[in-house]
């Protein structure tokens, strides 16, 4: 297959590049994760492939494998690029620089194989169970996917022990994982120490040593002041490229080989300093990052640099739905935004930082160079609440015209209607999570909150507390025009958590990775709400008892762990209590709590899971281990009885042969048979309304008692059903 074959060569010039590496390497130990995980990979799909899959059948029966791995090369070229960054050595303290807390190694590149690779696994198990003609083989390849889905590995230690290798997720991977990021950190101050010690350093390198080895340390500041601006400004490369979004705060400049934002503005260094440090500390690939902060004495001015970005996501919405192109970003494009908009989120809020002002023009993008039209997303607009507000580093103008109370909460509106009194919900979890909504729906919809109505203003703000909100298009998948819902609800305490939406938004991606065609709106998706696997998920893990965020390895079990829940709704046939999404119909802003859904917790904690699991082991036993004749023309070819709709089964290895002649009906009558077995079907009794219905009563009397292992399941289960009373 054209797509293994891509994956397989991007590890081949992943392992050359790593052969090349030198003791200047920066991020070393996370270069060396992302080549361990991905030949893990590479190894594992390969193996499964050679499990599952026949080679000769690769051009008709491999196609569910197409989508994910096509997800897996982009994963792996991504992470290629990474480490070709780490490796040029050109510009190497402008490399430093920005990257000397990056952790994207894992929290971008390893979340992502770690998200994706589920997708890769249940592709070949889909396409392995129609791959081969022997029907045995076949058979037991069900059966031990019904045994590996089974409820009882719906926990954690459970599933590391027996599926962490087949999910990447092995003690080595997870040990990796968790001491890469500190080990660079040691390993870049002793590189920078060693080109302290060669005494071959000029005086800007050797402030720019001082002050990345205090970073690394731990130390943004000594005594609440930050390094003398004169470093940045002073330096011979220093260069002011252009201004960004139209105010005077934001900068965009060029700097030790590498281009920057500048944030400049005028403060006190002791009031704000506690809170810049903070900003300092926080590193995550979908925040916008602060590298690193200078101060001028003589003009009371602070510099902060960050990270640079191309574009907001208002203004590439503005560009899709403007009146030539009209088009909306492809539904995997759009989840996979949303997805790293949740995640920026949930880093923060489990940093106890809150944003407050989350709309499109604080979300920033760019356009990643080797998968054709997805973005880097970074969020920002957070951090120095009491600095004057301006529009954010890439804001366009159209930014001033924008009523910024469209994307905040009812509670927040109504905090902020009492004067002199300070908006204290505004910066709150809840309160993000309905603006993280309102960014969606204008996402998804390609249009401002509210646009198309004819309220503004105080009126606007009074329907929004009273419960109003936007109308979607009837295109959009239901699934994610019920979890926008969910976010924007009225009762701050119906809205899910970040880590709620990153879970349920990683299903759906996997989803859509399966199954590329459902993306589509004509083509919904499995189901309309996924919120109820994420339900069932936190009552089985008794909720989100800890604070930090997960670490990325225990992403793969979430996703099995849906999984899990999934299978056995339905397999037991309970249904969903989905939300109508109906798009004709204004949104009340109350439409769906988070709903009651069963806990598929072992039968001794539940006793309403008792009849549950009868049902499915009932199903295992009709769908997995019954002994179906070879011959079906042993129980299909017997001639319909008059009003029964069905085909009834024919007798199977009787002597006696049905012909429609005098001779049969003056057969005499055998002895009759014994009484049939509880678990057998009772007979029926068949009027004797002709000469040949004689005959088949004649010979239905004659022929021998089938067990319910020879018997298929129509002919067993629809009398009995008819004659129970």
């Amino acid at each position: 297959m054209e797509q293994f074959r891509q994956v397989g060569e991007v590890l081949g010039s992943l392992k050359a590049l790593m052969i090349l590496q030198d003791d200047t390497l920066i991020n070393k130990n996370q270069c060396c994760l992302l080549l361990d995980a991905f030949s893990s990979a590479f190894a594992t799909i390969a193996e499964e492939i050679k499990e599952n899959l026949k080679l000769e059948e690769r051009n008709n029966k491999w196609k569910p494998l197409e989508e994910p791995l096509r997800e897996i090369y982009r994963v792996f070229k991504e992470g290629e690029l990474y480490v070709k960054r780490c490796l040029d050595s050109k510009d190497w303290w402008g490399k430093a620089i920005c990257l000397h807390q990056n952790k994207d190694a894992i929290e971008f590149h390893i979340h992502n194989l770690l998200s994706t690779f589920p997708a890769v696994i249940e592709a070949i198990e889909t396409a392995g169970e129609i791959s081969g003609l022997d029907q045995e083989v076949m058979q037991k390849r069900r059966v031990m996917l019904a045994k590996k889905y089974d409820r009882g590995w719906n926990d954690p230690k459970l599933f590391l022990w027996r599926f962490g290798k087949q999910y990447l997720v092995t003690q080595q991977i997870w040990s990796q994982i968790e001491n890469a990021v500190k080990e660079d950190g040691w390993l870049l101050a002793d590189a920078i120490k060693q080109k302290r010690k060669t005494g071959s350093l000029t005086k800007t390198e050797q402030r720019l040593a001082e002050l990345l080895l205090k970073k690394l340390n731990g130390v943004n500041s000594v005594n609440g002041k930050l390094p003398l601006s004169s470093i940045l400004t002073g330096a011979e490369d220093y260069q002011l490229r252009r201004r960004l979004g139209g105010g005077t705060q934001y900068k965009e400049i060029h700097w030790l080989g590498e281009n920057f934002a500048l944030r400049q503005f005028s403060g006190d260094i002791e009031a704000l300093g506690p809170e810049i440090n903070k900003l300092l500390a926080l590193s995550h690939p979908n925040i916008v990052q602060f590298l690193s902060g200078f101060y001028d004495e003589e003009k009371k001015e602070l510099f902060l640099l960050m990270d640079l970005m191309t574009k907001d996501l208002h203004s590439q919405i503005k560009e899709n739905s403007s009146p030539r192109r009209r088009v909306l970003l492809p539904i995997p494009i759009m989840v996979d935004i949303m997805l790293q908009i949740a995640r920026g989120m949930e880093f923060l809020h489990s940093q106890k930082v809150y944003a407050g002002e989350l709309n499109p023009t604080n979300v920033f993008l760019k356009p990643r160079k080797c998968t054709e039209g997805y973005f880097h997303v970074k969020v920002s607009g957070f951090g120095l609440t009491s600095v004057e507000n301006h529009p954010a580093k890439h804001a366009s103008p159209e930014h001033y015209e924008i009523d910024t109370h469209i994307w905040y909460a009812p509670e927040v509106l109504a905090d902020l209607d009492q004067p002199g009194k300070t908006p204290a919900l505004k910066y709150t979890e809840k309160a993000d999570v309905y603006s993280f909504g309102m960014v969606c729906f204008e996402l998804l919809s390609g249009k401002l909150p509210f646009e198309d109505g004819h309220l503004h203003g105080e009126q606007m703000i009074k329907n929004v507390r009273a419960g109003e909100r936007p109308l979607f298009p009837s295109i959009l998948p239901k699934c994610l025009v019920n979890l926008t819902k969910r976010c924007w609800h009225t009762d701050p305490n119906n809205r899910p958590s970040f880590s709620s939406i990153c879970r349920v938004l990683r299903y759906i991606k996997k989803s859509l990775a399966m199954n590329p065609y459902i993306g589509q709106p004509s083509i919904p998706l499995p189901l309309s709400d996924y919120f109820d696997l994420e339900a069932a998920f936190l009552k089985k893990s008794l909720g989100e008892l800890a604070s930090d965020v997960p670490p990325v390895a225990e992403v793969p079990f979430q996703m099995f762990s849906y999984k899990l829940v999934e299978k056995e709704k339905t397999f037991s046939g309970i249904k969903f209590k989905n939300v109508d999404g109906s798009s004709d119909s204004p949104s009340n802003g109350n439409d769906s709590p988070v709903s009651a859904v069963e806990d598929p917790a072992s039968p001794g904690d539940d006793p309403g899971c008792e009849p549950r699991k009868a049902v499915c082991f009932d199903m295992k036993s009709v769908c997995f281990e019954r002994n179906i004749p070879s011959d079906l023309r042993s129980v299909m070819s017997e001639p319909p009885e008059k009003n029964i709709g069905k085909k009834p089964a024919a007798p199977a290895a009787t002597g006696v042969k049905i012909r429609r002649t005098k001779t049969l009906g003056s057969l005499s009558k055998p002895k009759p048979p014994t009484p049939p077995k509880p678990m057998q079907t009772p007979r029926r009794k068949v009027p004797a309304w002709n000469s040949p219905a004689n005959s088949l009563k004649i010979s239905r009397e004659n022929r021998t008692t089938f067990s319910i292992s020879q018997s298929s399941p129509r002919r067993t289960r629809a009398p009995a059903t008819s004659t129970r009373s």
